[in-house]
């Protein structure tokens, strides 16, 4: 499972890494509303919630649907620009200009996305145009609670009345609490747009990916970006760009805009306290399946405390020495236990710190 980028006849120019004010606004509001999600920001976001004016908290709510899940495309509005090579604006004034470029469609359907769940990654009519669509949104809005019902039938009836509140819920937003935050966290997000423009000119694009995450690689044969996740999605830059926009409040979330027509976005998170290299989706789901069986998990019992021979172990657990093979071959493939020789023998022990961290790697392969 993963996310594609064809970049097939992409030139090096056209792939920058640039900061979005409104992207990290976007953020922001998801750490808000999901603190379990960014363990790293509890204090920030407890310090925030208490000073929030009632009236906001409650603007904050009657659209959280937008943010909460992950958050909207409406935060990147530079990837849909026609051209797909528009960069993100200086400051949340200029990324709102660029919001107010896409057509009442564009906006709508990046509005929905989590609400009627439209054809995302291959385009398809839009809920504002089509009767069809529209009725399907607002029958899954109203199986998601009146609130989400209210905020999307609005929507589709005054589109421009609902541009008009999201862009003063942003502003007040950045009066409140984000203005504040967005003058610390920029010079971190600039110097780091900076070192991977350096690794572009200097080194190349697989190197500038590498540096953005473990779980981003480059097949340059097959011109192809892929992202590890727990997910299926294609795009592709044709004619276009691919941007790379950096956050300082997005671990563990590596997201990748892949909507149909629109500029491939790789949004990574920058200062991370991830592991340098964290396991994939494919490793971490043979670690999950090694230790689900209870035979296994009573041999690691046994690792956990000193190392054994293939032979110990089958005399302790009444087992031959080739169905405990077996299961010594899954653990070691699943990268949970080592093995080191003492003369003649080989022993096994549990690699206790891999296990440990299981739960932290589990949060960030699904969360990723």
């Amino acid at each position: 499972m993963s996310v594609r980028i064809d970049i097939a006849g992409l030139r090096p120019e056209r792939v920058a890494v640039v900061p979005s004010p409104l992207a990290e606004l976007g953020m922001a509001l998801h750490a808000l509303s999901e603190p379990a999600h960014h363990p790293g920001l509890q204090g920030w976001a407890t310090g925030v919630t208490a000073r929030l004016d009632s009236h906001l908290a409650d603007r904050m709510c009657e659209a959280d649907f937008l943010w909460r899940t992950t958050f909207s495309d409406l935060f990147m509005p530079f990837a849909g620009i026609p051209g797909r090579s528009t960069l993100p604006g200086a400051t949340l004034a200029d990324d709102l200009d660029l919001l107010d470029k896409l057509s009442d469609e564009q906006f709508v359907d990046a509005a929905l996305e989590f609400t009627c769940a439209l054809s995302y990654g291959t385009g398809g009519v839009s809920a504002l145009t089509d009767a069809t669509v529209r009725r399907r949104a607002l029958d899954l809005a109203a199986a998601r609670g009146p609130q989400q019902l209210r905020f999307s039938e609005r929507l589709l009836t005054d589109p421009p009345r609902i541009r008009g509140w999201f862009r003063q819920f942003t502003q007040d937003c950045d009066d409140a609490f984000f203005a504040e935050a967005w003058s610390r966290l920029r010079h971190q997000l600039a110097a780091d747009a900076r070192l991977k423009t350096d690794l572009l000119r200097r080194k190349g694009l697989a190197e500038a990916l590498a540096s953005v995450s473990p779980a981003v690689t480059l097949d340059e044969a097959a011109a192809r970006i892929t992202v590890d996740k727990l997910g299926d999605g294609r795009s592709a830059t044709a004619d276009g760009g691919l941007l790379l926009v950096p956050t300082s409040l997005g671990w563990p979330h590596l997201m990748v805009l892949h909507r149909h027509d629109w500029q491939p976005v790789l949004h990574y998170p920058v200062g991370s306290p991830e592991l340098a290299s964290p396991p994939s989706v494919e490793q971490l789901t043979l670690r999950m399946t090694a230790l689900s069986h209870p035979v296994r998990m009573r041999i690691c019992r046994h690792l956990a405390r000193s190392a054994y021979t293939t032979s110990e172990l089958a005399q302790a657990h009444g087992m031959t020495a080739p169905e405990i093979s077996r299961h010594l071959g899954v653990l070691k493939k699943a990268g949970l236990i080592t093995t080191r020789r003492r003369g003649r023998y080989v022993l096994h022990q549990l690699d206790v710190t891999v296990v440990a961290r299981l739960g932290s790697d589990f949060l960030e392969g699904i969360l990723r």
